[in-house]
């Protein structure tokens, strides 16, 4: 007698649903309907019928175009990302060099791991607060540090002062994040087979060579993770500027999240002109995230893909000749 048997995957389908539901209604919904409010002249806290504009790129053109604020905001944003993730990754990696060495063969590392992640849980109003403090004119701790070391005879305003305000700003995005950055590369690590590591021991390799020949391509996709994430998380850097700072001195700090922000919110609302600026932050995303798969791309596998289509394509000729 033949036994019916049981399909489980309608229940998988079940338990997707809430989530399908919810990224359906709370995140797709709000992206189609933030792309089609660049193209209309959506404004004002009085609803208004909106229409498409005549131009409908006239929004993204008078951004691009027009808007010093926007296009200085998208400066300010490129410049806090890089000046914060060049030091981010070149410390994470050398931590997760220290780490995963098993000749130094660390002790203690969960409590040094954990010290190292902490500023990434600290909420960022805490941080903001802490680093005020800290930065305060005429009396703080900074301020008499210097004074006591006779660097300066009268107090430092770093808040008024558009490089060194970028550069707070810089230094505590680099803090807060360096930690997660490590975490990541390290588990990376943990996930490369240990045999290439023990023939790089008997072939004589140092930690240098190790690093740099084995653990460093072994770590391309991790790279690449990191790279893309921190990348977009620099393009919606938002709020530490804003509550640190809020986007001074003289707009030396206002990020793109910031603009958008303060055009959709504050003023005469201009929900289109936000809804533009956002669609052209997240094209600027993609064509970075592009950029960035095609240059950390395997070259090795492209090329292998590519004889095959070329083996491929000889066989086809091959087969059509002999028909003929």
């Amino acid at each position: 007698m033949r036994r019916k048997g049981v399909n489980y995957s309608k229940y998988g389908y079940i338990f997707t649903f809430p989530f399908v539901l919810a990224f359906l209604i709370f995140s797709l919904y709000p992206i189609l309907y933030t792309a089609v409010i660049g193209f209309t002249d959506m404004k004002g806290l009085i609803p208004k019928p909106i229409h498409i504009l005549d131009n409908p790129f006239q929004n993204f053109k008078d951004l691009i175009f027009e808007n010093a604020s926007f296009k200085k905001s998208l400066l300010n944003t490129g410049l806090l990302w890089i000046v914060n993730f060049v030091p981010q990754i070149t410390l994470a990696l050398l931590l997760t060099a220290w780490f995963t060495n098993k000749r130094l063969n660390i002790k203690g590392q969960g409590a040094f791991k954990v010290l190292l992640y902490m500023p990434n849980i600290i909420t960022a109003s805490t941080i903001a607060i802490l680093f005020s403090t800290m930065f305060a004119y005429p009396m703080g701790p900074i301020n008499s540090l210097v004074q006591m070391l006779g660097l300066s005879d009268a107090p430092i305003f770093f808040l008024q002062d558009k490089t060194t305000a970028r550069g707070i700003v810089a230094f505590i995005q680099f803090w807060m994040w360096y930690g997660n950055t490590m975490i990541i590369l390290v588990a990376g690590v943990m996930g490369i087979n240990p045999a290439l590591f023990e023939s790089a021991a008997i072939d004589g390799a140092n930690g240098w060579q190790t690093f740099f020949r084995i653990t460093l391509p072994s770590l391309r996709t991790i790279l690449l993770f990191t790279l893309i994430t921190s990348m977009i998380g620099g393009l919606t850097m938002f709020d530490i500027p804003q509550l640190f700072l809020l986007g001074g001195p003289d707009d030396a700090t206002l990020t793109t999240s910031m603009f958008i922000f303060g055009q959709a919110f504050k003023g005469s609302y201009l929900y289109n002109r936000a809804a533009a600026a956002s669609m052209i932050l997240f094209l600027i995303a993609a064509a970075l995230s592009a950029v960035l798969f095609y240059v950390m791309r395997d070259r090795d596998a492209a090329q292998v893909k590519k004889a095959e289509k070329l083996y491929k394509k000889s066989l086809k000729a091959t087969a059509v000749e002999r028909e003929v």
